[in-house]
């Protein structure tokens, strides 16, 4: 323990002389969680500007309008009788989705003919067009059935048995862990540790780099007593503590001041978040041990990293993907993350059932080790070169 601090503190010395490298990732880590936690306060993006082509001018067309604009996600901003002029404003991005309403819609309904609406929305803003058509879709479905309300109406039927026509089956939803749909919840539960893991994995692999190319590495293996595995431990102690406490705030504001849903115990959780960067600090130490050359390996951790924000799951579902993936997604130690905090904070489960992924995160420390005993063999070489 004496020589991982004395490596400690050499570590620390030469932050204070450079300090701007770990200024810049703890800047870019809080301006990743401000970013999520004003963007989206709301929950899901509000008011988006969406727009009806309006060829009818009926009763019925207009009370669609005043009925889509009362919505909480969208906003009419705009009404147009013809598609074109429609069209050119969703290619202008002034809009993400827009109604047609064909001429004659109040007639058809007079006469018990099915009128047929349009829905257009733009998918090249994957999260605006996705919520405006979702919900556009939905008032859709209600103005089929105010339809068709009316018609039932005109044959008879009273209001009972014109709900029972229109609506047969009614549907009680519950939405497991995040009842209000927030994409808050859903982004930064992941997102910002996925964040945290991905740079403490960068920077491992470049102050072991930084070692090499600077040609410090004998004075580090002393400091250790020509221990590589002291030597590393000590060397990203403090980057460990570091990353570690700001994935602990970030954690204890989200499910504290910011209310997410913490159905499990607190001390499970935390003991994920304990685990999560040393696990990707030792997945950085493999990489730079298997890779002697400095840039290739930071390269190679750059695109391994990057892979973390998909083999997750919170995005996709590894299940959906195909089977290699399925194997794949363990080699990430934000994916065991993940499910540990669908277990605990969603589900309310204990040690019972997350434990296989507790232990895949301890299991990274095999990693680290190798990394470590490939360190130390590449260090023998290194000594024995001629000068």
């Amino acid at each position: 323990m004496a020589r991982i601090a004395r490596v400690a503190r050499r570590e620390m010395r030469r932050v204070v002389k450079k300090p701007r490298y770990l200024i810049l990732l703890t800047l870019g880590i809080i301006l990743t969680f401000t970013f999520f936690a004003t963007m989206m306060r709301e929950g899901q993006p509000q008011r988006l500007p969406v727009a009806v082509v309006d060829m009818d001018g009926s009763y019925l067309s207009r009370r669609l309008c005043h009925e889509i604009n009362a919505t909480q996600g969208v906003e009419v901003v705009a009404v147009y009788d013809n598609h074109t002029a429609a069209r050119l404003a969703m290619q202008r991005g002034e809009i993400f989705a827009f109604y047609e309403i064909p001429k004659g819609t109040y007639n058809d309904v007079l006469q018990f003919r099915s009128p047929h609406f349009g829905l257009y929305s733009n998918p090249a803003y994957l999260l605006a067009g996705t919520l405006s058509y979702k919900q556009l879709a939905t008032m859709g479905m209600l103005a089929a059935g105010a339809v068709q309300r009316e018609v039932l109406r005109k044959k008879g039927y009273n209001e009972e048995q014109i709900m029972g026509l229109i609506m047969p089956v009614e549907f009680d939803t519950h939405l497991v862990g995040n009842p209000w749909a927030s994409y808050q919840v859903y982004l930064m539960t992941t997102l910002v540790p996925a964040v945290i893991a991905f740079i403490a994995l960068l920077q491992t692999l470049y102050l072991m780099g930084r070692e090499w190319e600077e040609r410090t590495v004998r004075s580090l293996m002393k400091k250790a007593g020509g221990n590589a595995f002291v030597a590393l431990a000590g060397k990203l102690l403090p980057y460990t503590v570091h990353f570690t406490l700001l994935l602990l705030v970030a954690e204890l504001i989200m499910f504290g001041p910011m209310h997410f849903p913490m159905a499990g115990n607190w001390p499970l959780m935390m003991l994920a978040c304990l685990l999560l960067v040393p696990a990707a600090q030792c997945a950085g130490v493999f990489i730079a041990g298997c890779i002697q050359d400095p840039p290739l390996a930071t390269g190679i951790g750059a695109v391994y990293g990057a892979l973390c924000f998909s083999l997750s799951g919170f995005s996709f579902p590894i299940e959906a993907m195909p089977n290699v993936f399925n194997g794949l997604s363990w080699l990430y130690p934000i994916r065991h993350f993940y499910r540990t905090y669908c277990d605990v904070a969603i589900f309310g489960n204990g040690l019972e059932h997350c434990w296989p992924h507790i232990c895949a995160l301890l299991g990274f420390g095999v990693l680290g080790m190798v990394g470590a005993a490939m360190f130390a063999r590449h260090y023998r070489q290194w000594e024995r070169r001629p000068a």
